[in-house]
């Protein structure tokens, strides 16, 4: 402890309060000093968000785990074709049809073709999945420290609880495949816990609900466990668990080139352990322009709901997304949130096997009304989005259009989103985190190049 004596004289002056107009005055300073001529990054051939300029992504690595495809090109211009996404070279809806159809869950056997490069047979399907049921429980003072220090947001907590799952690790930062694996299957089988304990404290903690601590049932399916922790009466129909696992097989991965699974592959690279590498990708996944993405079509469509008096009015449905294009209505961006897509161009592959399952839902929530409204503007989006414009654009509906409406229909909080997209993501990030360290490439450092004029030294007395 330290400790002031009595006779010490106090300090010169008191701490400078930090008021409303100072940190405008510093605002103004740091905008200035990090302001960049537009132009100059055309001028040096910047690569802005590591995009070419016809909008494709800029090649900085290869991968094996996932691919996805939406154009392709013919004598140097890019094509249109129908999307097609693929994990470990396999076909996922053709994965989705295969599982669906054989009647059982497809999230674990997701998780074996991404971190092992195939898809189980029985015996190994049967081995993985007990595996992962015992690892879904988390250790006591993880489950106690994640319920004590609750957080607001829910993906703050999950970086935090997988930060503090680095203290439980005996060998937490060795960078060996064998113990990367181990902490890759105890991430992708706690997750959900991690998510739904995390949920259930804000609840109580911040809104005066009853505290649900459920532990994980051996033999329940990632999404199954994930239902009944996360609910009070813990039920949910086999075709609730359905359709959330196929949501969680839809974005486990994504071609790699993602914003989250690229923030692995940088992290990864500077020899930094699995805790901090997949904390610092869920932070990335927090990010609206991320995995916030489909609460913001939520947000829009409430708003169209709520303007429009007839869902089934094609004109003025139409009529409304020219408002919203026009920026007078919406959040005055000018974007039909779930529309488009970096690489999708005809269609998401993942949106129409979400689509097929959400009608499916729909019907048995009573919700067909609102799900028509959702395909047509799917289908007359596009259309407003292009007119008058000289050079058109292929858009399509993408998985975030579909996926917040499905968890709406599942109950599931808006605050868990985001989480559920962790939940899954986290397989693809242990299997970029792998790839990263088995390869064994250098640091990832971009060049930045340098702007403005050199400042000779003043000294203090003599600056204005």
């Amino acid at each position: 402890m330290v400790t002031r004596n009595k006779k010490e004289a106090p300090a010169a002056q008191a701490p400078t309060v930090l008021s409303e107009e100072r940190l405008r005055r510093y605002e103004e300073q740091a905008r200035a000093c990090a302001q960049i001529d537009p132009a100059l990054y055309r001028r040096y051939n910047v690569k802005r968000g590591l995009r070419n300029e016809d909008g494709s992504g800029v090649l900085v690595g290869l991968t094996r785990v996932g691919s996805v495809h939406g154009y392709v090109v013919d004598e140097n211009e890019l094509v249109p074709v129908p999307g097609k996404q693929y994990y470990r070279g396999v076909d996922v809806q053709e994965l989705v049809h295969g599982f669906q159809k054989e009647g059982r869950p497809g999230f674990e056997e997701t998780a074996y073709l991404l971190l092992f490069g195939r898809l189980p047979n029985a015996a190994e399907l049967a081995e993985w999945n007990a595996v992962l049921d015992a690892k879904r429980a988390l250790p006591y003072l993880l489950l106690e420290k994640i319920i004590r220090e609750p957080s607001r947001d829910i993906m703050n907590s999950l970086a935090r609880s997988v930060l503090a799952a680095y203290s439980d690790d005996e060998t937490p930062d060795a960078v060996g495949i064998p113990a990367v694996l181990r902490q890759s299957i105890d991430l992708v089988a706690r997750f959900p816990a991690m998510a739904a304990y995390a949920y259930q404290a804000k609840m109580h903690y911040y809104h005066g609900e009853s505290l649900f601590v459920r532990n994980p049932v051996p033999g329940r399916s990632t999404a199954e466990n994930f239902l009944m922790m996360m609910r009070e009466d813990a039920a949910y129909t086999p075709l609730e668990a359905e359709l959330l696992d196929l949501c969680l097989v839809l974005h486990a991965e994504h071609g790699g080139g993602n914003n989250s699974a690229f923030t692995t592959h940088v992290v990864t690279s500077a020899a930094t352990d699995t805790y901090s590498a997949i904390a610092a990708a869920i932070l990335s996944l927090k990010g609206p322009r991320h995995g916030g993405a489909n609460l913001r079509v939520m947000h829009q469509m409430d708003e169209i709901k709520d303007a429009l008096p007839d869902w089934a009015d094609e004109g003025a449905i139409v009529d409304y997304l020219r408002k919203i294009l026009r920026k007078e209505a919406g959040d005055g961006s000018g974007l039909i949130y779930g529309l488009g897509h970096a690489v999708y161009t005809l269609s998401d592959p993942r949106a129409v096997l979400l689509k097929e399952k959400a009608r499916e839902l729909a019907e048995t929530k009573d919700r067909m009304d609102e799900f028509r409204l959702y395909e047509a503007i799917e289908r007359l989006g596009p259309a407003v989005f292009n007119e008058g414009r000289e050079k058109t654009k292929e858009l399509c509906a993408n998985v975030d259009f579909y996926s917040g409406f499905v968890y709406d229909m599942l109950n599931i909080p808006t605050d868990l989103y985001t989480p559920l997209f962790a939940i899954s993501r986290v397989v693809g990030w242990c299997a970029h985190r792998l790839e990263e360290l088995v390869n064994g490439g250098p640091i990832v450092r971009p060049a930045f190049k340098a702007l403005g004029k050199a400042q000779a030294y003043t000294a203090l007395e003599a600056r204005a």
